[in-house]
């Protein structure tokens, strides 16, 4: 995609500025695809089932070009405003960005979120073939078989947005950021929130089905509900952010 098109589209006003970035990246289930800038690129330079397939070359090839064009159309924006990109790199900023990299990945709620997505992966290791089976058999199967998915899917995202959150509080708080505009760390932890939301209730599906893992199902739940519980606490204003294309703002202060 070369630059012209991607100004082109990057003016279309169909797309929600900024929809992409609260999302839970699940577009088949998602409602905006058709408001989403980012899952339009992705169609129009990805319909090719060749570069869909993150091992072939053709996939990263693709990639590449794509963040070639998007680096070049920064420096054309940035260059109006007289800034220099190169110029923003230097030894101090990148040894704080490593500091900054430390510090989030030791956070105690990136540790627990981490924790979470590793509990996960050893606890459907040996299992999933019974899974399976029971989905086949019992009467409410497609139940479990949407409650397996939707544990999987957020499995690792859970953590990736905690880390967000903690990294974009932790430089809004360094910036003393002004509150007239919306936290992305607020953000960040509202998507986060949401994908703990609907993994408990996936577990809750699970615990239904499988009476023999019920300690183990509880204790999966227990452990994401204190990991929510402290989302909320270290982001008060997060269940209230307002994401871009997905809540509604209520006039009379709700939404």
């Amino acid at each position: 995609m070369n630059r012209d098109r991607l100004k082109k589209l990057a003016g279309d006003n169909r797309f929600i500025p900024g929809i992409y970035n609260y999302c839970d990246r699940w577009c088949e289930r998602c409602p905006q695809t058709s408001r989403c800038l980012n899952f339009s690129i992705s169609e129009e330079e990805f319909s090719d089932p060749e570069t869909r397939d993150i091992r072939n070359e053709a996939f990263w090839n693709k990639l590449s070009g794509i963040f070639g064009e998007t680096l070049e159309l920064l420096r054309e924006g940035a260059k109006k405003w007289g800034i220099e990109l190169e110029a923003l790199g230097s030894i101090d900023d990148i040894e704080d960005i490593k500091a900054k990299d430390v510090a989030v990945k030791n956070h105690l709620l990136c540790r627990a979120a981490k924790r979470y997505s590793e509990w996960v992966e050893d606890w459907f290791k040996g299992r999933e073939t019974l899974f399976f089976e029971m989905a086949a058999a019992a009467r409410e199967g497609v139940r479990l078989e949407e409650a397996i998915e939707v544990i999987r899917w957020y499995q690792y995202f859970i953590a990736a947005k905690v880390m967000r959150a903690i990294r974009g509080k932790m430089e809004e708080e360094e910036e003393e950021r002004c509150d007239e505009f919306p936290s992305d760390s607020d953000g960040s932890a509202k998507i986060a929130l949401i994908a703990i939301d609907r993994s408990i209730a996936a577990w809750a599906v699970i615990e239904h089905y499988i009476s023999d893992c019920d300690k183990e199902v509880m204790d999966v739940i227990t452990f994401l509900d204190g990991l929510r519980l402290a989302v909320e606490e270290t982001f008060p204003n997060a269940r209230s952010f307002i994401r871009p294309g997905f809540d509604r703002i209520d006039l009379n202060g709700s939404s």
